[in-house]
């Protein structure tokens, strides 16, 4: 097993990591590991510099049950409707010293968002030893017995290596969703992006969480083959897909922040960046080749450039294709304000383009910035980058 295990004795606080999917916006962040084990994803700025460990599970337990205490006196400062004053939040805030406030924090958060779902973090929390993860998710039912779903991000290369009786007693003790970062099912590409593992190995983690009976979420990144290998990438990641069929699959495109170890290839031409046509034509193809399954398709991140493609196969396949055919199908300079207008956040669907006031908007920022058809892609570059 990669890492250390921490060697503190002291618990030191409540401890949240750096990111969660945007599905889980309203979970309860529980934190059982510390960064990534991998880590040499070429394409990921998250983590880096930063060691990997596993949390004791004393202190997860900590964690838990600071959380639960905080929840109970949340509960009882509410009325009947369930709100909370202001003043009562404050009041209880200023009696908790420096290291409870964080809890509270958390706990907080997690009560207005209803308490439905918590979420283990870090990248690859399925890494600690089945007998912990299980004692952590039997205390999160029992503090919490009333959330329906409790989820993880996990790498194909451990969940490979986890026994298939492992995996359903981690579903029998809570664990009902867990999230991988395939970004891609083409061999060539993931050598590339230096992924660790490969097609084989995803479609075999895939299909043992499928056969668990846990949710499976799995994250593609249209354009992380480049130019080179934009066809070979959606042609073998949909296979791989169609061999899994997963729950949901999850859209995530590509953008190079300079701080990552592909912008060096990019920056050097060894990479070839997509624009988003030919981004748009890769996910195309890539839904073109989807086949055979149940998933539901999801463009839930503003990287994307068309959250609109959100249906369930094979019943909107489609309608999804569709979408992008229509945007393909527009003169160079209706694109160019629908790419801007989306990556302002003025613009959610192609539809918008029909709404005169948002439009004018968008071709206003593309005069401040002289941004044109020819341009529009470096310009989008830089605006994805803030994103990350």
């Amino acid at each position: 097993m990669s890492g250390s295990r921490e060697k503190e004795k002291i618990y030191s606080g409540f401890e949240q990591g750096p990111i969660r999917p945007p599905s889980e916006a309203s979970s309860l962040l529980i934190r059982i590991t510390r960064n990534c084990p991998w880590n040499r994803c070429t394409f990921c700025p998250v983590y880096k510099g930063s060691a990997f460990s596993l949390r004791s599970v004393d202190h997860v337990i900590a964690d838990i049950d600071g959380i639960s205490r905080h929840i109970n006196r949340l509960r009882e400062m509410g009325n009947q409707s369930g709100q909370i004053s202001r003043e009562d939040l404050n009041k209880y805030n200023t009696k908790l010293d420096a290291s409870d406030r964080q809890t509270f924090a958390a706990a907080v958060n997690w009560f207005a968002c209803g308490m439905q779902s918590v979420f283990l973090q870090d990248a690859n929390s399925l890494i600690v030893k089945p007998k912990d993860l299980i004692a952590i998710l039997q205390h999160l039912m029992k503090c919490f017995p009333w959330v329906d779903r409790i989820t993880s991000y996990a790498r194909s290369h451990t969940i490979a290596r986890i026994s298939d009786e492992d995996l359903k007693a981690f579903a029998q003790a809570g664990l009902n969703r867990i999230h991988i970062g395939m970004e891609s099912g083409s061999d060539e590409v993931l050598k590339f992006v230096k992924k660790g593992t490969d097609k084989k190995t995803h479609i075999k983690a895939g299909q043992k969480v499928k056969k668990a009976g846990i949710e499976l979420s799995e994250y593609v990144m249209p354009g992380l083959g480049g130019k080179g290998l934009s066809e070979t990438h959606a042609r073998e990641t949909a296979d791989a897909l169609n061999q899994i069929n997963p729950d949901f699959i999850r859209l995530r495109t590509l953008a190079i922040p300079n701080r990552v170890e592909l912008y060096d290839e990019y920056a050097a031409g060894r990479f070839e960046k997509l624009t988003d046509v030919e981004t748009a034509k890769e996910l195309l193809l890539f839904l073109e080749s989807l086949d055979g399954i149940t998933s539901a398709i999801k463009s839930d991140h503003i990287l994307n450039l068309f959250e609109e493609i959100d249906g369930k196969y094979p019943d909107d396949k489609e309608r999804l294709t569709g979408v992008i055919r229509k945007f393909l199908e527009m003169d160079p300079h209706q694109r160019m304000l629908y790419q801007v207008g989306r990556r302002l956040g003025l613009f959610s669907r192609l539809s918008d383009l029909n709404n005169s006031e948002m439009v004018g908007r968008a071709e206003e920022t593309c005069r401040q910035h002289d941004i044109n058809p020819e341009n529009v892609d470096s310009v989008i570059d830089e605006l994805m980058k803030r994103f990350i």
